[in-house]
Formats: C-alpha cells, sequence, structure tokens
C-alpha cells in the first residue's frame, strides 16, 4: 500500500474527531445509556468499519482488504475480551453506572494511544529486523497458553500493581461525583475513581501486548494496523452497554481467543522461516519448505473460530439453564465449579470493599506517622 502523509493526517484527524464528538455527545453529562442508544451506535460503528474495509478492497485491492477484514476481526474479539476485565475491575471497585461510560472512554481513549505507539515501534522493528517475526510467534504462542490455561477469575483490582498503587497514593473512602482528586483536610487524595482508571490503563497496557503483535501476524502494513485497531475501539463503550448481559455467556471466548493467537503464533513463525536471515537457521537462507498461509484462509479460519466458540458458548450456558430447572442435571454438573460472571463480579467486589477497608486502616496509620514526623 502507497499511503501518503496527507492519508495518515487525515485518517488521524477523523479518528480523533469521532473521540471528542463521543466525549462531547455521550460521555460528558453522566447517565447510563439506553439499549435503543447502545444498539443504534454500535450498529453504526460496525458498518462504518465494514463499509472502510470495502474501501480498502476497492481502492488498493482485495488482499489488503482481507488483510483489514482478519485484522478487525481479531481485534474485535480482544476487544470484547477487554470488556469482561473492565467489568471486573468497575465492579471492585463499585463505579456508579453513570460513570461507568467516562471510565470506558478513558479506557478506550488510553487504549488506542498505547496501540498507536506499539504499532509505530512494531512497524520499525518489522523494516529493520525481519528476525523480529520469530519472536513475535514466539510471544503469540505464549499468550495463546497462557489465555488457554491462566486463572481468568483472579481479581484484577487486588493485583500487586494495584497493591503497590495504593499503598502510595491517599484515596477517599467514597465517590466525588466523577472527579479525579479532590481535597480533604488540605491534603490531596485521589478518588476511587482514579483508582480504577489507573487500573484500566494498566490492564490497556497488558493487552496491547497481546494486541500488536497479533494483527502485525496478519499484515505488515502500518496503516492496516492502526485502522482496524481504531475500528474495533470505535463503539466499544456502547458494546459494553448492549452485551453486559450477554458476557457471561460467552465461556468459551478466551479459548477461541488462544486458538487464534495460537493459529497467528504458528503463521508468524512460518512467515519468518521464509523470509529467514538469521545465519544459525538453514545457513541464513530462506527456508524453502516453509509456507505462507493466505490472507483468505486466515480471515476464514478466525471467522470460524470465533464463530464455534460463540455457538459453543451459547449451547453451553443454555445447557446450564436447563439444569437449573431440571435437578437431574444437578449432579452432572455440580463438579464442573466453574463460576459464572455474576458470582465473579460479587467476589470482585467484596473483595474489592474489604481491600479499601484494609487499605484505609493501613492509611490512617501511614497519616499518623507522617503527621508525628512533622
Amino acid at each position: 500500500m502507497n499511503i501518503t502523509p496527507l492519508v495518515w493526517i487525515i485518517t488521524i484527524a477523523v479518528t480523533i474527531a469521532f473521540f471528542v464528538y463521543e466525549f462531547f455527545a455521550h460521555v460528558r453529562k453522566p447517565h447510563e445509556p439506553t439499549i435503543g442508544e447502545s444498539a443504534r451506535w454500535s450498529a453504526f460503528y460496525i458498518a462504518l468499519a465494514l463499509l472502510f474495509g470495502i474501501g480498502i478492497g476497492l481502492v488498493s485491492g482485495w488482499d489488503f482488504g482481507g488483510e483489514y477484514f482478519a485484522g478487525y476481526l481479531t481485534e474485535k474479539a480482544l476487544s470484547i475480551d477487554n470488556l469482561f476485565v473492565f467489568l471486573l475491575v468497575m465492579a471492585g471497585f463499585a463505579v456508579p453506572k453513570a460513570y461507568q461510560q467516562k471510565v470506558l472512554m478513558i479506557g478506550i481513549v488510553i487504549a488506542l494511544v498505547l496501540r498507536g505507539i506499539f504499532i509505530a515501534v512494531g512497524a520499525s522493528l518489522i523494516e529493520n529486523f525481519s528476525w523480529i517475526f520469530y519472536l513475535f510467534g514466539a510471544l503469540l504462542l505464549f499468550l495463546a497458553w497462557r489465555q488457554a490455561f491462566s486463572d481468568h477469575d483472579s481479581n484484577p483490582v487486588d493485583g500487586r500493581f494495584m497493591r503497590f498503587v495504593r499503598r502510595h497514593l491517599r484515596v477517599t473512602e467514597e465517590y466525588h461525583g466523577d472527579r479525579l482528586t479532590v481535597r480533604q483536610g488540605g491534603m490531596l487524595f485521589v478518588t476511587p475513581m482514579m483508582l480504577t482508571i489507573i487500573a484500566i490503563g494498566f490492564i490497556d497496557l497488558i493487552f496491547a501486548v497481546d494486541s500488536i503483535p497479533a494483527i502485525y501476524g496478519l499484515t505488515n502494513e502500518a496503516y492496516i494496523v492502526f485502522t482496524a485497531n481504531a475500528f474495533a475501539l470505535m463503539g466499544l463503550r456502547q458494546l459494553f452497554f448492549l452485551i453486559g448481559g450477554l458476557l457471561e455467556r460467552l465461556v468459551y471466548l478466551a479459548q477461541g481467543l488462544a486458538v487464534i493467537l495460537a493459529f497467528i503464533g504458528v503463521k508468524l513463525v512460518f512467515h519468518a522461516l521464509h523470509v529467514n536471515e538469521l545465519p544459525f537457521v538453514n545457513g541464513g537462507q530462506p527456508v524453502e519448505w516453509a509456507p505462507e498461509i493466505p490472507i483468505w484462509f486466515s480471515l476464514l479460519f478466525i471467522a470460524a473460530t470465533i464463530a464455534v466458540a460463540t455457538v459453543a458458548s451459547l449451547v453451553k450456558t443454555r445447557r446450564d439453564e436447563r439444569s437449573d430447572d431440571d435437578p437431574a442435571w444437578d449432579d452432572a454438573d455440580s463438579s464442573s465449579g466453574a463460576p459464572s460472571l455474576d458470582e465473579q463480579v460479587d467476589d470482585v467486589r467484596g473483595e474489592g470493599v474489604e481491600g479499601e477497608i484494609r487499605y484505609d486502616d493501613e492509611a490512617e496509620r501511614a497519616a499518623g506517622a507522617r503527621d508525628g514526623r512533622g
């Protein structure tokens, strides 16, 4: 693709304009959006993403169009996984529903900025070091294993990073509207809203590590990487309120994403072998037998994996609902012990409250120690 600086400037300016409009039109005034509002805007952003992909196919060729759609599907699936973690974080900090839009909007903007930085770094690495595909492939295979087998029920609010933040900041016990800081007794305190945004920003950083190598396994075009990420993040706020209740049903989303990440990881390793320049691999020559997986196959594989994970999730949750109505199912299903999303949210919220109580006690002792030294 031959993308001129002017096209880059226009694309970035339009992306910023969309997010600025989102903030001033929907987020600035705290409210809980209706299902109708969320559905309309979600449909608009998805349609816009599809039209953009068709435009790329018509203007630059359908190979690039296929790369865009494969990247968009992958990033959208990863973004929905983001929403699940965002939900646990906001439950842990008991964010009032009226302020959840602002938290989501800030989290999405942070995600776009971080991914933009990673995109630029990734493009530079790929241009100068062909061996980086080995590293990206190995990283994605590791992330796929972690996605499939790690504990997805852990409390993101009570992790090491957030415990470190709590120890080094004065935090108020209650929310003060949507303010991030407040002065009490002549001292500056941060509110739970600020802690929530810090937690989500840290999570955005972690997810960016998954996201960017994954899409670079589908395309080497930085423009496609950026636009696929931007469109995947657009409408994510509305999607949160639209499918928040459905997240509980996507019980196999993590496994589906693990399969996609593993597939792209293998694809990257094959590509690295195909363009190999490392002297200790095949004498520094390309490995001719290494296949180049075509983009049409990648697109079909990713779409099919998402579809299978979604259908399997819905079948399982429907089966679980039947077991609740039919006692005969109880013994068969009780051994799984998998908590529902509502149970996870309740656990996180309870642990968050207990953590706040422990933190308040520590903060009072620390404040007394500081006053004594003063």
